[in-house]
């Protein structure tokens, strides 16, 4: 049984890639996986309120998708090799 979920993906976005072509990305790799998307939200730049890992801010955007559960862990393994990806939680909507 498919359920929603809402991933917060925050990104690195440093680099050649422009910030669309990065959210892009990042959502055909959830739907190469297996998840069907249902809204992007780029919520823009942020910093953060301490540097993390020498970086001081990053991209948030927001994917809404719908997916099997066992496919979630998935997504994460995916996206957790992916270099321009910082942080990622999850929750089931």
């Amino acid at each position: 049984m498919s359920k929603k979920y809402e991933a917060l993906i925050i990104l690195k976005a440093q680099g050649e890639q422009s910030v669309d072509e990065l959210v892009q990305v990042i959502g055909k790799k959830i739907e190469d996986n297996g998840a069907q998307l249902d809204e992007i939200q780029n919520l823009g730049r942020k910093d953060f309120a301490y540097p993390q890992k020498h970086i001081s801010g990053g991209v948030y955007v927001n994917y809404c998708f719908t997916a099997e559960p066992t496919v979630l862990n998935e997504i994460k393994a995916v996206l957790t090799l992916e270099d321009s990806v910082h942080l990622q939680h999850y929750r089931a909507i």
